[in-house]
């Protein structure tokens, strides 16, 4: 199911591969988020020109809407979206205590309790109650490849009580998100061959000796592989370096290592030179959809660059969105219509971008390995 390929000769970095019910990926590997069971602006014709090897998808969004009923009548996400490559489903964890712990003054939507969380929809304002549970049961409804289970997210920047309080949570949850999945796998007749895969998540904030203390914990409790808990970036955006390479220590090397939320193409780097095998995050399409675009750069001193369409410097640029993409439109189009597109508001632009910005980051994946394989990362 998961084993190391090849390693860095200069630093931590890794080649892995991974047997998935929906197939093999090859590590490191980027997943876009297709939150809601889709990349926003783009179509399973899209995804299949990027060769996108994964996916995350977000459980409380979708139990949410449509529903766990409409899921398991299509067959399931991967089906519902007719996407036939690996999915991974998050716990719904982080959307249900942003919604808590970080309300701000504002009147929290929610409270949490050792059982689990108790929360009012963003959508409806009906209460709901989201435990370990219930999380993995969804998730196995989903049927998704790769699983994570429900954990307590601080911000990094919480006291030292309300960390260990989540940090004690986090390793009660895990317990019990551990004994629902074996339950869940036995229910179902799966085997090694046809089982997901389950992350723990490493809380901790700031504090080592909490992140400590949460990995062994998960350790003994035994995952497939363990992620990152919290923002991988500080309130003021600053890269969380330090915390990241010694969370990144803790997790042993047969265990696949799960960046959640990284990030920026620099951050990727670092992650993976700590590494770190799987990334994920908003950022390509998020990005696109402002009219920024991720492009490869010829200058020595800097691997890429990032241009803002919507400047008036490209009304009469007429050169190619990016003549060496593998995308028709984005080798015939140029940056003069794409910046027109924009400034009309035509979904096209949403789309072209998009495209532009995840296609960069595959691409970066891809130089990734083949360093490695020339021995020269």
């Amino acid at each position: 199911m998961f084993k190391i390929i090849q390693k860095s000769k200069k630093n931590k970095a890794r080649i892995i591969e991974i047997g998935l019910p929906h197939g093999f990926l090859r590590g490191p590997f980027f997943m876009p988020d297709a939150t809601r069971a889709v990349v926003k602006n783009l179509g399973i014709s899209d995804l299949e020109m990027l060769g996108m090897p994964a996916m995350v998808v977000n459980t409380l969004h979708l139990y949410l809407q449509p529903g766990v009923e409409p899921l398991g009548a299509a067959g399931g996400v991967n089906e519902f979206m007719k996407f036939d490559k690996p999915l991974l489903s998050d716990s719904g964890g982080f959307q249900v205590f942003s919604l808590i712990h970080n309300s701000r003054g504002s009147k929290p939507m929610g409270k949490i309790t050792d059982d689990g969380a108790i929360f009012k929809s963003p959508l409806d304002g009906s209460k709901h109650e989201l435990t370990p549970e219930k999380s993995i049961q969804i998730q196995f409804d989903l049927g998704t490849d790769m699983m994570v289970v429900l954990d307590d997210c601080p911000s990094n920047d919480s006291d030292e009580e309300e960390i260990k309080k989540a940090v004690d949570r986090s390793i009660s949850w895990a317990k019990r998100c551990r004994v629902e999945f074996d339950r869940q796998v036995k229910r179902r007749k799966l085997n090694d061959e046809t089982r997901p895969i389950l992350f723990g998540v490493v809380q901790g904030g700031m504090i080592k000796e909490e992140r400590r203390r949460c990995s062994e914990a998960l350790i003994e409790i035994g995952f497939d592989g363990l992620g990152f808990g919290a923002r991988p970036v500080d309130a003021q955006g600053n890269f969380l370096e330090e915390i990241l390479q010694y969370t990144a220590d803790l997790i042993p090397d047969d265990y696949i290592k799960f960046a959640l939320g990284v990030g920026t193409p620099e951050d990727i780097l670092r992650c993976y030179e700590m590494g770190w095998d799987m990334f994920d995050c908003v950022i390509p399409t998020r990005e696109g959809r402002h009219g920024r675009l991720f492009q490869f750069s010829k200058k020595s001193f800097d691997f890429y660059k990032t241009i803002n369409i919507m400047n008036s410097g490209f009304k009469e640029d007429f050169s190619p969105i990016n003549k060496d993409s593998a995308i028709l439109e984005l080798r015939e189009y140029s940056k003069s219509y794409l910046h027109h597109l924009f400034k009309v508001r035509d979904p096209l632009s949403l789309r072209l971008a998009s495209l532009n910005n995840l296609e960069f980051y595959l691409g970066l994946m891809k130089k990734i390995q083949d360093s490695i394989k020339n021995n020269d990362f």
